[in-house]
């Protein structure tokens, strides 16, 4: 495989398990192309039209150093300038693999963030709701990450011939899958026993040893779980903290997320929702190692770096 066939092949397995499913996806990229459509010569000049295919520009291929056949990756969580000189230390690293976004991928961040107001709706919010209120977040990341020196790595990673790419909502969309379908098969009764179901997986195990293992950040362990939303693990990041109100009112008793702030966790107290905190490291790892797996089927190595521990499936 080569470097794009390997983003196709995560873009694709990403779609495959969004919470909107392929034809919601394809709703997206078509608006985007009507939208494309209508735009001046100019107007079209200044549009990205990657967006057109691809669905999570989050994600994506930040430098070609070399177009080869790809059989060893350098896999973090974070990729910054130093651990693109480890790639060039390393022997045999064909790729470097961030899932954390760098570039124009942190530059369009707030892009995916609508996906957010799409999962929530599936949870019973109204759609109007979770937009209005989704729009006011999505600007506020917008304007948060404007300041970032988003090209550090990548221009790192151009001096020194190295290949590099990220995979963020792809590999999201994986962990969130993933979750909820073990909180749907198993039906946790209370707060408790979804953080034993959590901790059972190998990445979450992993972290209690460094003390950032599952926790309960709003509720108590034999408090009813209520209706369980996995709302908070996909959709670029933390939504806005006023939406859980209308969550309480769509009746969800229970969220399961990445991380959280203590503005998200007192509204969520406010509104009598229970907050799981999976874990933000080993939740992205989670994510990617699913991902990382769909790698190792093609006889590709991986190696480990900035927070990523792997754990295969294959």
């Amino acid at each position: 495989m080569k470097i794009q066939d390997i983003h196709n092949l995560f873009t694709q397995t990403g779609i495959e398990n969004d919470f909107r499913g392929r034809e919601g996806v394809q709703k997206l990229l078509d608006r985007k192309k009507k939208t494309f459509d209508a735009l001046s010569v100019e107007q079209k000049y200044e549009f990205d039209q990657e967006a057109l295919v691809n669905p999570y520009m989050d994600s994506g291929v930040f430098n070609v150093a070399e177009d080869k056949e790809i059989k060893r990756v350098l896999v973090g969580i974070d990729i910054e300038p130093a651990e693109i000189l480890l790639a060039k230390q390393l022997d045999g690293i064909d790729l470097v693999i961030a899932h954390h976004p760098e570039g124009k991928g942190l530059a369009q961040l707030a892009d995916v963030m609508h996906l957010q107001a799409d999962v929530l709706a599936q949870y019973g919010v109204p759609i109007n709701i979770a937009e209005s209120l989704m729009k006011v977040r999505i600007s506020e990341v917008a304007r948060g990450v404007n300041a970032i020196n988003h090209q550090r790595a990548i221009d790192m990673a151009r001096l020194l011939g190295v290949n590099f790419m990220g995979a963020h909502t792809s590999a999201d969309n994986m962990a969130a899958r993933f979750v909820k379908n073990i909180i749907d098969e198993k039906k946790p009764e209370y707060v408790g026993d979804v953080l034993k179901i959590l901790k059972e997986l190998p990445e979450y195990k992993e972290a209690m040893k460094i003390g950032v293992g599952p926790k309960l950040f709003v509720g108590s362990p034999d408090a009813h779980a209520g209706k369980i939303a996995v709302s908070e693990f996909t959709g670029g990041t933390e939504g806005s903290p006023k939406l859980y109100e209308k969550m309480s009112q769509a009746g969800i008793g229970t969220v399961i997320a990445m991380h959280t702030s203590e503005e998200h966790r007192k509204e969520a107290e406010a509104a009598h929702i229970n907050i799981v905190i999976a874990g933000h490291m080993s939740s992205d790892s989670l994510g990617m190692n699913l991902l990382m797996d769909e790698l190792q089927k093609q006889g590709i190595e991986i190696v480990a770096c900035s927070g990523f521990t792997r754990f295969s499936r294959v």
